[in-house]
């Protein structure tokens, strides 16, 4: 298991959209009750190149336990940092010890990286 090297807890907040009584609807996040263990990592050299040939915008890999809860569109929050990523995809390897999320940092208005 790699749960040992999951360093963080993260909030998933997840988009849900409702009727707006118009015809169309109002899709807001809301926060999942159960946060998930994760490892986030600097994409390697070879990630960003094929990011960059690809126009992608994968700017993080997420390492998650097999049974977390985590989708395409969700967004993962450090609730002690204040990062945010916006999960661009999520697979799960051959290997079924681990699932891994490809990630894009979002920043707020007025915030810089660091």
């Amino acid at each position: 298991m790699i749960g040992h090297w999951l360093n963080r807890e993260l909030e998933v907040w997840r988009p849900q959209s409702v009727p707006d009584g118009h015809g169309g609807e109002t899709t807001t996040d809301v926060r999942q009750p159960d946060p998930v263990r994760a490892k986030v990592d600097q994409p390697t050299p070879t990630e960003r190149l094929v990011a960059a040939q690809t126009t992608s915008r994968h700017s993080h890999t997420v390492y998650l336990l097999p049974t977390a809860d985590v989708r395409r569109g969700d967004e993962l929050r450090d609730a002690s940092t204040g990062e945010r990523w916006r999960v661009l995809s999520v697979v799960e390897p051959s290997s079924t010890r681990y699932r891994k999320a490809e990630a894009e940092l979002t920043q707020g208005q007025g915030e810089t990286s660091g």
